[in-house]
């Protein structure tokens, strides 16, 4: 793969992302925030979250309860808790500052290896191996010829793609990623557009498709959808009963199932016959 082209066209066709110029918190921040969620449905609410906790000593100061409300509709709000946690960690271990050693960053909650690289790379200009799916599917279809990549990479991946970093590795990630999200797509990439069209090797093989890998998650119905709709009412009231909260779902089964699990994850509390988010 010529690195110079994808560097190239990144410079031509970056997009203005805010966290692309802000602090090594603001990185984290948005690190958080992506995880299964599109730019668009993070922008406002990142750039809401660094007027309002600017530092991770200002998160580390919320209450817990502002924190999950602030998260709004994300999804996976566990993410929020696990962050408000690296926060307090960072204010009180780290003087406040971000670490930039990788294994300083696998130590705090919510932070595995994708994140911690991603956080190195992005925030600290430093190269490390940042392979999330739109990387991973770009070098798969370039490099190996095949639509998608395996569920998660191999050993063999990692030292294939971490011998492909240039002496810009950050600037690489974020080329790489970039190109993946808004040219080697999932679902109809722009194939014709792409200035690697003469160096891929799926392109040349005539795209031969993969057999699906992972379904998308369905949504209606679901626990997941029972779980948001219970923190979505406590952010909009300060508690509420278990009437209250049986009235809005169909099957009480699974609220009860979803109200144990939302405790013992610590979204939510109960005060004896309500429930609220936790002060």
């Amino acid at each position: 793969m010529n690195q110079q082209v994808v560097l190239d066209w990144f410079d031509q066709n970056k997009r203005d992302l805010p966290w692309r110029n802000t602090t090594p918190w603001g990185v984290m921040v948005s690190e958080f925030m992506l995880q299964q969620t599109p730019v668009n449905r993070v922008l406002p609410v990142w750039n809401q979250w660094l007027v309002k906790w600017p530092t991770a000593l200002d998160l580390s100061l919320a209450k817990k309860s502002e924190v999950i409300t602030a998260w709004g509709r994300l999804g996976y709000p566990r993410r929020a808790l696990r962050l408000y946690e690296s926060a307090g960690i960072i204010a009180r271990d780290f003087n406040n500052q971000v670490p930039r050693a990788l294994e300083d960053l696998r130590t705090l909650p919510g932070v595995g290896e994708y994140t911690a690289a991603a956080i190195v790379a992005f925030a600290f200009n430093e190269p490390a191996l940042v392979l999330d799916v739109n990387i991973r599917r770009l070098f798969a279809r370039v490099l190996d010829g095949v639509e998608h990549p395996t569920p998660s990479p191999s050993q063999i991946e990692r030292k294939l793609r971490y011998e492909l970093i240039p002496t810009d590795g950050a600037k690489w990630a974020a080329a790489t990623m970039e190109f993946g999200a808004l040219l080697c797509t999932s679902k109809n990439p722009s194939c014709e557009e792409c200035p690697l069209q003469r160096q891929c090797a799926w392109r040349r093989s005539g795209y031969p498709p993969t057999e699906q890998i992972r379904k998308s998650q369905e949504w209606i119905g679901t626990d997941r959808q029972c779980r948001g709709t219970i923190v979505q009412a406590l952010r909009e009231n300060e508690k509420l009963p278990l009437t209250a909260l049986v009235k809005m779902w169909h099957d009480n089964s699974q609220i009860e199932k979803a109200l144990k699990t939302l405790i013992a994850d610590g979204l939510i509390e109960t005060t004896g016959k309500s429930f609220r988010l936790p002060q």
